[in-house]
C-alpha cells in the first residue's frame, strides 16, 4: 500500500472505502466461532497489534448506560413527554415546539445530561484500561464527549459530527464553535435545577420544572449576533472548526504511519447509519492489509464482507460485557 491520508484523513477514507467496497460480492457474514474462540483471538490481536485503531458508534455509549427512552428520559422529560407526547430524547429533538424559548429548554436539558453528565456505567473506563498503553488512535461519530471525560488523549480522538457540547452561529461565514456549559447552567437553572453537593445541576426534590427559559436566554452569537445551533452535522452547514480540522489531520498521519503495520480495526458499536466513515473504511483497509485484524463488538450487527471474513473477528454482545472479559482474560494472561 501506498496511500497518503495525511491532508485530510476524513474524506479520504470514505472514497477510498467507497471504492473498495464497491469491489465487494458475496454479502455479509457472520462469526463461525464460538464466544470463547472470538474471545481469545481477540485477546491475542490486543496484545499484538502495532497499533489499534477504535472506531466507536453509538452501540458504545448505549452501552455504557447514555440510553435515550426509559428511565432517564422519564426522569428529565416527563413534563415534555406529557405535554407533546414523545417518548423517547431523540423524537423530542425533532420536534417543532411552539417557541424558542421551549425549544431551547428541551435541548438545555438534553446537552447536560448527554454531555455533562457522566455515562451510568463505566464502559468508557474499561476500553481505555484496555489500550492505554497502546499505539491507539478513536474516530468517533459519538458527540458525547465520554472519550475525552475518562482520559482518552486529546490528540489521539477524532469525533466526525460534531459536539454536544459546542454551538456554531446560523451565520454560514461563521466558521467559529463556542463552548456552551455556562449557558447550559444558567437554561438549566431558570427552568429549576438546582446545584447539589457535588456541584451537579440535578432536578429539584419539590415543585415542577418551568418547560421554557427566558427570552433573553435564547443562545446568540456574541461575535454576529446570530442565534447560536448545535455543532452537529446534519447538512453542509456544520462547522469543521481548527480542531476539527487538527483531529482530521491527526486521523489521517495515524493511518499514513500504520497502513503496513499489524493493525486491529476494533469497532464498536457501529451501525448502518452513516457506515462510510468507520464501517467501511475498516472494512477496506483491513482487506488491503494482510496483517490486519478487524475486530466487531456489536450487539445485532456483527458481521463483515466475505472477503475479509479470514481476517475478522465478530461478537454479537452487549459491548460493556465483552470488555470486562476481554480485561479479565488479558489480566489472567490468557493472550499471551
Amino acid at each position: 500500500m501506498n496511500n497518503n491520508y495525511s491532508n485530510n484523513g476524513y474524506l479520504y477514507t470514505i472514497n477510498q472505502a467507497i471504492r473498495t467496497v464497491r469491489g465487494f460480492h458475496g454479502g455479509l457474514v457472520r462469526s463461525s466461532l464460538n464466544r470463547e474462540e472470538s474471545m481469545s483471538r481477540l485477546a491475542q490481536a490486543l496484545s499484538q497489534a502495532d497499533g489499534i485503531l477504535i472506531g466507536a458508534g453509538a452501540g458504545l455509549s448505549t452501552s455504557a448506560g447514555f440510553t435515550y427512552s426509559g428511565e432517564r428520559f422519564e426522569r428529565y422529560f416527563a413534563d415534555f413527554a406529557q405535554c407533546y407526547g414523545f417518548s423517547d430524547m431523540y423524537s423530542g429533538g425533532f420536534y417543532p415546539y411552539p417557541s424558542k424559548e421551549e425549544f431551547w429548554a428541551y435541548w438545555s436539558r438534553y446537552i447536560y445530561i448527554n454531555r455533562y453528565l457522566n455515562p451510568p456505567k463505566p464502559v468508557y473506563e474499561k476500553l481505555l484500561e484496555l489500550v492505554k498503553d497502546k499505539d491507539y488512535f478513536v474516530i468517533t461519530t459519538n458527540v458525547d464527549h465520554c472519550f475525552q471525560k475518562v482520559g482518552f488523549a486529546k490528540d489521539r480522538l477524532f469525533y466526525t459530527q460534531g459536539d454536544y457540547g459546542l454551538f456554531q452561529s446560523t451565520d454560514p461565514a461563521n466558521q467559529k464553535t463556542y463552548d456552551n456549559r455556562e449557558w447550559v447552567e444558567k437554561a438549566l437553572i431558570a427552568q429549576g435545577f438546582v446545584r447539589n453537593e457535588k456541584g451537579e445541576l440535578e432536578l429539584p426534590k419539590e415543585g415542577k420544572l418551568a418547560m421554557r427559559i427566558p427570552s433573553e436566554l435564547i443562545p446568540v452569537c456574541p461575535d454576529d449576533g446570530h442565534e447560536f445551533t448545535l455543532n452537529l452535522r446534519s447538512d453542509d452547514s456544520f462547522v469543521e472548526d481548527e480542531g476539527w480540522q487538527r483531529a482530521s489531520r491527526n486521523y489521517g498521519e495515524y493511518l499514513t504511519s500504520h497502513q503496513d503495520k499489524k493493525m486491529l480495526y476494533l469497532e464498536l458499536g457501529v451501525g448502518m447509519n452513516t457506515p462510510v466513515i468507520i464501517k467501511y473504511p475498516f472494512w477496506a483497509m483491513t482487506y488491503e492489509n494482510p496483517q490486519a485484524t478487524y475486530g466487531c463488538i456489536n450487539y445485532s450487527e456483527a458481521s463483515c464482507p466475505s472477503q475479509i471474513a479470514q481476517q475478522a473477528i465478530l461478537i454479537s454482545d452487549d459491548i460493556g460485557a465483552v470488555l470486562s472479559q476481554l480485561r479479565k482474560q488479558m489480566k489472567d494472561g490468557k493472550s499471551e
